[in-house]
């Protein structure tokens, strides 16, 4: 701790009905600076998420189906890489000082997705479906299916 002075702008002392009051005041203080990490990666990632059915997918598959399959409706199993919240930076894109090397200071990071579609009966050769992946605690994540039928 150490001690400061604060002299208040603009001049002397200021008049008070029993006297003159001196504009210097004395007093104990400390100097702290806290450096929290910019959040504006994810205002940007929040701000996106907003507007994210005018933007294109984030993933393109392709689904192959039989004939059969594809007449009566089926259930496909399928892989894809869905955005994340970085494990090690928690989403900030940097850990204090430094951009975080895993995410590249990006706030997300790519892990691969089990997930199990429905395609409906009746689905032609060339169908696109769109579906939106929500994983709990991260973005969304826009994938296009394009049905191939054998």
């Amino acid at each position: 701790m150490g001690r400061h002075t604060f002299r208040p702008r603009g001049g002397g002392g200021s008049a008070v009905a029993g006297g003159d009051v001196s504009s210097e005041t004395s007093c104990f203080a400390d100097e702290v600076v806290v450096d929290f990490p910019s959040v504006a990666p994810a205002v940007d990632r929040i701000r996106s998420a907003f507007l994210a059915d005018e933007r294109d997918p984030d993933v393109s598959a392709a689904v192959r189906l039989s004939a059969r399959e594809a007449r009566e409706g089926a259930t496909v199993p399928l892989e894809v890489p869905v955005r994340c919240t970085c494990r090690r930076c928690g989403g900030r894109g940097e850990t204090w000082t430094e951009r975080c090397r895993h995410c590249a200071g990006s706030g997300t990071e790519l892990r691969c997705q089990q997930l199990r579609v429905s395609v409906p009966p009746g689905v032609l050769h060339g169908t696109r479906l769109h579906v939106t992946l929500t994983p709990r605690h991260h973005p969304p994540t826009r994938i296009e299916l394009h049905v191939l039928v054998a």
